[in-house]
């Protein structure tokens, strides 16, 4: 088997899937406030075409999976597709990542089925921040998911997105928060893709300030040795040994470089990038009779066309044409 290949010689074995593109939650980073446009139904792949087409890309050597919305939750009978996904041989590792406003009553039925590793999206531990972030008052129920989660044996992660002058007195508590926890905290600089055009490089709280708030709060870190240089996230541990911290620092730090990742939208478009602009439609050999050698071909041609990176903060960076949450997080 060929691996995938993009011509800077990257290696992809790592595939995002969006299950939905619809949210309970509106962040004003990601999404306007009324108005949204949701993909029609008909056009949102079905569980056995995103099954076949995982195992296809499995053949070209594709071992991790993430699914991801909108909010994945939404999805009804989400657990018949993680199962489905877990049993296709190659597929070594399957995440899911959440806003957990649902997590409490699927958590259970989500790990029978199989799922062992699960990100949740928060970004404060202030309720009222909250609310403004997401114009949703659910704090309680996301605190309820992530407790849940806790209680059947997860591995959690926490995302918080990290937006200058909003969530500055969020970053320690939320590292303590994970420190008495077990629970990683990866803090996320603010990217440009808003639905709305609000994001300026002024309003990016970038990685080293927020090193250097951890640091004067609570202690050392240090930089974990040997990590995969095609994780997304650098990872640092607090020099007392009790917990971890993570930064996917795409504007400040990019790792475009040794990117590993491909993406399948809920509309059936493969994308090599989340700033693509351009994208590889497979929904309609899904649909329209395409054998599994098309299918990879279209993928392959897909990484074959992958740009060298995303330009953020260049004078030839260009958003791309969707919002976040049409990508898929």
């Amino acid at each position: 088997m060929t691996p995938l290949l993009d011509s800077f010689g990257r290696k992809h074995d790592n595939l995002r899937i969006s299950v939905t593109d619809r949210c309970n939650i509106r962040c004003f980073y990601c999404m306007p406030e009324e108005g949204v446009k949701f993909e029609p139904r008909e056009h949102v792949l079905s569980f056995e075409e995103i099954e076949r087409f995982c195992r296809v890309a499995a053949g070209l050597g594709v071992r991790k999976l993430r699914l991801t919305g909108g909010e994945p939750l939404l999805r009804k009978e989400l657990p018949k597709l993680i199962e489905k996904l877990i049993a296709i041989p190659g597929i070594e590792d399957l995440a899911l990542t959440t806003n957990g406003v649902l997590l409490a009553a699927q958590a259970k039925s989500l790990y029978d089925a199989g799922l062992r590793r699960i990100n949740v999206h928060l970004d404060t531990l202030d309720r009222e921040r909250f609310a403004h972030i997401t114009r949703r008052d659910d704090f309680g129920k996301v605190m309820d998911g992530i407790e849940a989660c806790r209680a059947l044996g997860y591995k959690i992660k926490i995302n918080a997105v990290a937006v200058r002058n909003l969530v500055e007195a969020d970053i320690v508590p939320l590292a303590r928060f994970g420190r008495e926890r077990g629970i990683e905290i990866r803090y996320i600089e603010f990217m440009p893709l808003d639905a709305q055009g609000l994001w300026l490089r002024d309003k990016v709280l970038t990685a080293d300030m927020m090193i250097a708030m951890l640091r004067s709060e609570i202690g050392e870190l240090i930089e974990v040795p040997d990590q995969d240089p095609r994780a997304p996230a650098t990872e640092y541990r607090f020099a007392d040994g009790i917990g971890s911290v993570g930064f996917i620092a795409s504007v400040s730090r990019p790792f475009c470089l040794n990117c590993n990742r491909l993406r399948l939208t809920a509309d059936g478009h493969v994308r090599y990038c989340l700033f693509a602009v351009e994208e590889t439609d497979v929904r309609g050999l899904l649909r329209g009779g395409g054998t599994d050698e098309e299918i990879a071909a279209a993928v392959r041609g897909c990484v074959a066309d992958k740009w060298i990176g995303h330009q953020i903060g260049s004078t030839q960076f260009v958003p791309p044409p969707r919002p976040m949450y049409s990508i898929g997080g």
